[in-house]
Parts: C-alpha cells; structure tokens; sequence
C-alpha cells in the first residue's frame, strides 16, 4: 500500500515529540484549520507515493532517533496505508507518535486498529484563538496529548505525562 507524503521524512525533529525524532509528513488534510503551520499538506493533489517499507526502511538507517512521528496533513485520511504503516513500525519496536485532527473518541469507534499501534495520539483541531506557545507538543489548549495504550487498557482516555 503506498501512502501519499508531502514531502521526504524529516529527521532530527525536537518539537513533534519526545526526544530526536523522524517525521513522516502525510498528504491531505480537509480540517482547513486557520493558520495551521503546514497548510502545504492540504491539498489532496498533491504529494509523491512512497510504501510502508519504504518509510520503515529509511527510519531503520537512522542512528539517533527514539520514534517516528506521523503528522500532515492528516494521517486518518490514508487509513488503509496509516495501517500498514503502524503494524509494520511497531513489529520494528519503533515508538509512534501521530498527529491528527480528529478526536480519539471518534477514532476510537472507527479506527481501534490502528489506535492499538500508536503510542501517544495528539488529537484536535487547532484552534487559532486557543493558540499557546508554553505548550508542548501542540498549538492549542483544546489538543490533547494522549497515551493511546493506556487509554485503550483503562477504557478513558489518559493523557500523556512523558517528558
């Protein structure tokens, strides 16, 4: 399955998670959130295809990173490649973050099996007008920072508390 990226993996990234990390820009975004900071990934025309494999393989030759994060863009909107993409990082023991628009209530309901491969979900719009830059990991008060294991293993969600 390939999965339509907006630009190639970004690594060395400090501020989408914990740690360096690499990023995986997805293509395609319809929340048109104002002023969000990469309104490039929006358009679904655009974009270059690359596999799961391909996106496991370039991680895997990476020497510092601590995880990979799945931003865009929304990666909900490539739910079929999003799927295989999780399973096939997690079966590498790579830590998953992933940025989305969407609420984890909503996902839960719809995409439990991708949820189960993801460690911290940063869900929700953001919002302009609840924009604070003290905050870390997101760009609005309404996001949360989610710990998806332990949501998904309590049954509620359960935010994030890592450093």
């Amino acid at each position: 399955m390939n999965i339509k990226l907006a630009a190639n993996p970004t690594v060395d990234s400090i501020v989408d998670g914990p740690g360096l990390r690499t990023v995986i820009w997805f293509q395609g975004c319809a929340h048109n959130c104002k002023n969000c900071h990469n309104p490039q990934t929006h358009d679904f025309s655009q974009g270059f295809y690359k596999s799961a494999d391909e996106i496991v393989d370039f991680y895997l030759v990476q020497g510092l990173q601590t995880g990979i994060t799945l931003s865009g863009g929304d990666p909900f909107y490539q739910v079929e490649g999003l799927y295989e993409l999780v399973q096939k990082l997690k079966n590498n023991n790579i830590n998953i973050w992933c940025y989305t628009g969407f609420v984890y209530e909503d996902l839960l309901q719809k995409y439990k099996n991708i949820l189960q491969y993801i460690d911290v979900l940063v869900d929700g719009l953001y919002i302009d007008s609840l924009r604070d830059l003290s905050l870390k990991f997101r760009g609005s008060s309404n996001q949360r920072l989610i710990d998806v294991q332990q949501s998904l293993l309590q049954k509620k969600v359960v935010l994030w508390v890592g450093g």
